[in-house]
């Protein structure tokens, strides 16, 4: 009887599910789209109701799909947007909205506390390796307690949105390494942090965090009731799992020293995975704890897509996004040189600033070098060469690369930003087979906690497809480089507006 993997990778606006054969090969997918309630200024909230459906949907979705009886699955792995926090009842009942990543809610009490200890986010990156970001875990969690008390009292749990998922399908509450280490925690440890709890007020209620596991150990077996609403085997083995970067990474094939990966999603992410935790440069980007005792040193560009997506919606006023939407876009960039005929747009759209190539929490998107004669093609081109200008900033910043670059993400399916990628940087860009690497990577978590491999590394590298391979432009660099350079003047002078 052929056995298959189940992933799922919960984004912070879509729920993908994935089915997999043993050597990684994706053969079914579904995805549904999660509302984010961004109501009130600076909050990103989801409903636990909705997130919970479009997990069974998908599930049911691949299965169906694929035509495979529930015995046939083997295990299941599960991944999702990281931190923020979701506060459950000792049943996992959610007590309210689960607060999103993005969530700046925050920023008012982190302002307060550094204006009375100018070392606060100092403190924070010597342990975990990684700037303050509004919606970690552990802030949200202070936040909750002083302005929700009632619920924050009443909850017997404090999830990620990962941890809320494995719990409505195993019964039993938990967390893992790739998200405790990040709350923030410690990530020499792998683990959370003493530190960090009393940091911000929360070392009398840190059994209301669950204890953190490796992400390929099997967490707990399907429910009866969970079963019987996804049309699976109760007893299923359900992973652990990881936080959605770090499953990526595994799903990717990219868990290997030395190894550099963007992620170009909603959020862009640039990284170089290694065997110790990097914790230079100072004061700059993210650290993040990855399975298989490995770490990745990265920078964030907090908004990626994203800005594509509101261009779209608000300039092009489009609301379909199919095949025929996006080969009219890469009609119309053709048409404009590199560098825009001098606009310039800078990729920040997002309530929380940017993080890296400098920590400013209130830097804006924004284009400039309008002219008169500039039309929507240079606007078009200018915000794709942003995001990818903004992936060479981040580049800077990390240990230097010196052969391809792996590209997953909504990005990726791009043939024009693959090629402006490997143009920008002068280096080859491979694109990985697959689609869903955050539930590909969940799967081979899932394969490995059932003895399918014996290390997780051994299941990311030796399970490595890939789809295409694209080399730079001869000639290209030099274009580039004055593009970059305008950039970087911009970026320098909104950096200084938004002190």
């Amino acid at each position: 009887m052929m056995r298959y993997l189940l992933g799922v990778d919960a984004g912070s606006s879509i729920t993908k599910a994935a089915l997999f054969d043993f050597e990684g090969t994706e053969l079914t997918r579904a995805a549904e789209r999660v509302d984010l309630d961004r109501s009130r200024a600076g909050w990103c909230e989801v409903d636990p109701d909705q997130a919970w459906n479009a997990a069974k949907t998908t599930i049911r979705g691949a299965v169906r799909q694929a035509s495979v009886r529930p015995e046939q699955i083997a295990a299941i792995g599960i991944s999702a947007a990281m931190v923020g926090a979701w506060l459950v009842d000792a049943e996992g009942n959610a007590l309210r909205p689960g607060i999103n990543w993005e969530d700046s809610r925050t920023q008012h009490m982190l302002d307060r506390r550094l204006a009375t200890d100018p070392d606060f986010y100092r403190r924070i990156f010597r342990a975990d390796g990684c700037v303050m970001q509004q919606g970690c875990t552990l802030p949200v969690a202070a936040w909750l307690r002083e302005n929700e008390p009632d619920v924050f009292g009443a909850a017997a749990h404090i999830f990620s949105y990962k941890d809320f998922l494995r719990m409505k399908l195993t019964g039993i509450a938990g967390a893992d390494r790739t998200e405790a280490a990040v709350a923030p925690g410690d990530a020499r440890r792998r683990d959370r942090s003493p530190e960090m709890l009393e940091l911000f007020g929360l070392s009398d209620v840190a059994g209301k965090l669950p204890e953190a596991k490796d992400s390929e150990e099997i967490a707990g077996y399907l429910t009866q009731a969970a079963a019987e609403e996804l049309g699976l085997a109760p007893g299923t083995p359900v992973a652990v799992g990881a936080g959605d970067v770090p499953s990526t990474i595994v799903g990717a094939s990219a868990l290997q020293p030395g190894t550099a990966l963007v992620i170009l999603g909603t959020t862009c992410i640039a990284g170089v995975v290694s065997d110790e935790p990097v914790f230079t440069p100072p004061d700059l980007g993210l650290l993040f704890t990855l399975p298989g005792k490995t770490w990745f040193r990265s920078m964030v560009n907090v908004a990626g897509t994203l800005n594509l997506d509101w261009v779209i919606s608000t300039i092009l006023g489009e609301t379909k996004r199919d095949a025929a939407l996006f080969e009219a876009l890469d009609r119309a960039i053709s048409e404009v040189l590199v560098g825009s005929e001098g606009v310039v747009y800078l990729p920040y759209l997002s309530d929380s600033g940017i993080i890296a190539p400098v920590f400013d929490q209130r830097a804006r998107a924004g284009f400039t070098g309008l002219a008169p004669r500039h039309g929507r093609p240079h606007m078009l081109r200018a915000v794709y060469e942003g995001v990818i200008l903004a992936v060479r900033d981040l580049m800077q910043h990390l240990p230097p690369v010196q052969g391809e670059i792996l590209l997953t993400g909504g990005g990726a399916n791009s043939l024009v930003w693959t090629q402006m990628l490997a143009d920008a940087l002068s280096k080859p860009v491979v694109v990985p087979a697959g689609l869903e690497f955050g539930a590909r990577g969940a799967a081979l978590l899932a394969a490995t906690a059932i003895g399918a491999f014996p290390s997780v590394r051994e299941a990311s590298v030796s399970t490595r497809k890939i789809a295409r391979r694209q080399e730079p432009n001869a000639g290209a660099r030099e274009a580039w480089d004055r593009a970059f350079s305008a950039y970087s003047t911009q970026r320098d002078l909104a950096s200084r507006k938004s002190v």
